[in-house]
């Protein structure tokens, strides 16, 4: 099946370690404006995370967003991978993926 939510998984995968994307980025990769619906799916990600990455996917203001493991558990996610959690934030000029 190549539900929405299976497409966002797919590009989801191709995000390294060390950097994120955003919500809004998944969607307009997918050629949509469905920003909540990609925050959906990252949250129900039934798969490993470490196949699929959710805690890379934030804000594209910056913020780090939720995660179904909770914010903290996200930082601490993304920090072990060397990305800058400052205030709740990343700066995208130096970590985001595109």
């Amino acid at each position: 099946m190549n539900s929405f939510s299976d497409k966002c998984y797919k590009i989801l995968k191709t995000i390294p370690k060390g950097k994120v994307t955003t919500y809004k980025a998944i969607a307009q990769a997918l050629n949509s404006k469905a920003y909540r619906a990609v925050g959906n799916a990252m949250n129900k990600n039934p798969r490993d995370t470490e196949i699929y990455p959710c805690h890379r996917v934030i804000k594209s203001n910056g913020k780090i967003g939720g995660y179904a493991h909770g914010t903290e558990a996200k930082i601490e996610r993304l920090k072990s991978e060397r990305v800058v959690v400052k205030n709740n934030k990343i700066d995208l000029n130096k970590f985001e993926f595109k």
